[in-house]
């Protein structure tokens, strides 16, 4: 992919039933914007839409249009004309059931692809992603915007406290019957954890009510990590990071850069570069976690995060 130096990477937009691609496209496309993201520009787009999911279909018009009419983005009838037409993509359809159907569509074309949370929303479908990825050279990354809040960004850099021995994320858990579990909300809370701990989760147990969650995870170092979801009350995300020599609350909300705009650097990075910061076996641990989670929460025993 081109350079920092070279012309601004023109991206593609598949599926604008989320709030996340007007968000993106305004970072890039005006450099007026606080917090603009150079290097790439938002040149097309593809409106999707689930008909059976009332959060996806109720949106894809209004989005579409302030995408075409508010920033100039041109509206095509295809994935696969969003992808011939530009250098990278970034599929944000917000159904995860969706995600492996339109990377299937554009693989054949071998651009870079950020897929927005989740990945997928089943572990099978995950994998599949991974092979065809590796199959055809191509450079996939998926992540939630919170795992880049400068707050626990800036916790991790903190090394003076010594070697990282558990955390505690939480936040809003609310539930969609066509995202399975934690595959709607959750994953924003688990990515933060993995954010934090890393990969190498062995096993999860999970308690739950109507109004909340948690989620304890074992890692197989040792190390202990919960996932609060909360249906009820606070409705806010946050965390605290435990080491060796003290422990931090991680405020996400305490620095002014949107999460979104964190986010959006990697992606770009990841663009100019071929580089995920994410690495495809962490995210595929991701979904085998959430697919563990989810099998706990309906029968109450630890369930192991099978590889």
């Amino acid at each position: 992919m081109q350079s920092s130096s070279s012309r601004p990477i023109s991206i593609g937009l598949i599926g604008l039933d989320t709030s996340h691609v007007v968000h993106f496209a305004k970072l890039l496309n005006d450099p007026g914007q606080p917090y603009h993201v150079p290097g790439g520009a938002v040149t097309a787009a593809f409106p999707g839409g689930s008909p059976d999911f009332e959060l996806s279909h109720t949106r894809v018009d209004g989005y579409t249009a302030q995408l075409r009419d508010e920033l100039g983005v041109q509206i095509l009838d295809s994935p696969e004309a969003v992808a011939e037409a530009c250098d990278a993509i970034m599929l944000e359809s917000v159904d995860g059931r969706v995600h492996l159907q339109q990377f299937r569509a554009v693989a054949p074309f071998r651009k870079p692809v950020f897929i927005d949370k989740p990945l997928t929303v089943r572990a099978d479908e995950a994998q599949e992603i991974a092979a065809i990825a590796e199959a055809n050279g191509i450079t996939v990354m998926s992540s939630s915007a919170l795992r880049y809040a400068e707050g626990l960004q800036s916790a991790l850099a903190h090394q003076e406290q010594g070697e990282i021995i558990g955390a505690d994320t939480y936040g809003p858990m609310a539930l969609q019957e066509t995202q399975p579990g934690y595959f709607w909300y959750g994953i924003h809370s688990i990515e933060m954890l993995y954010a934090l701990l890393g990969p190498g989760c062995a096993e999860v147990t999970v308690k739950s009510n109507e109004d909340h969650d948690i989620i304890t995870a074992l890692w197989k170092d040792g190390r202990l990590g919960t996932v609060r979801g909360n249906r009820k009350g606070n409705n806010k995300f946050g965390a605290v990071l435990h080491r060796s020599k003290g422990s931090e609350f991680i405020d996400v909300y305490a620095n002014p850069k949107p999460y979104y705009a964190s986010l959006l650097e990697r992606i770009i990075g990841m663009f100019q570069t071929g580089i995920p910061d994410v690495s495809m076996a962490e995210t595929l641990e991701i979904i085998r976690f959430i697919e563990a989670a989810n099998a706990s929460r309906a029968n109450g025993a630890a369930v192991r995060v099978e590889r």
